[in-house]
């Protein structure tokens, strides 16, 4: 199962998200993933139609304190992780299987007007 971990500022549009994850290559992931409040939001629910995909909202809680190979000193003071992309994905991945294995497929790709983020996890092992 892959996961796109999706982040993005407020005034980013769904235009905007597609783009992030078109800059990772995986033209068709299992899900998208964000916190709770960016998983709500207009254009994540608008991607989310688009591409026929579910969105899993992840509490903050879920991903706080959870390693990830890029960091933003924003998204480290705001959510407690290094890249809410990397930690929404990665987390998703593992959801209601904690045993399981996940890997980073895609690190943080950034939109070129830098508001949008998307990574790649997936589920290898149950």
């Amino acid at each position: 199962m892959k996961i796109a971990g999706i982040g993005f500022r407020q005034s980013a549009s769904t235009a905007d998200l597609r783009a992030a994850l078109a800059l990772t290559g995986c033209a068709q992931p299992d899900a998208l993933a964000s916190v709770t409040v960016k998983a709500n939001a207009p254009q994540m629910q608008q991607l989310a139609t688009e591409m026929n995909l579910p969105v899993i909202a992840l509490a903050e809680a879920d991903i706080q304190g959870l390693e990830t190979p890029t960091q933003s000193p924003r998204i480290q003071a705001r959510f407690g992780t290094g890249s809410l992309a990397e930690a929404t994905a990665l987390a998703a991945a593992k959801q209601g299987q904690p045993e399981a294995t996940v890997q980073l497929l895609t690190p943080r790709v950034i939109t070129d007007n830098g508001l949008a983020t998307a990574a790649i996890a997936q589920r290898t092992t149950t």
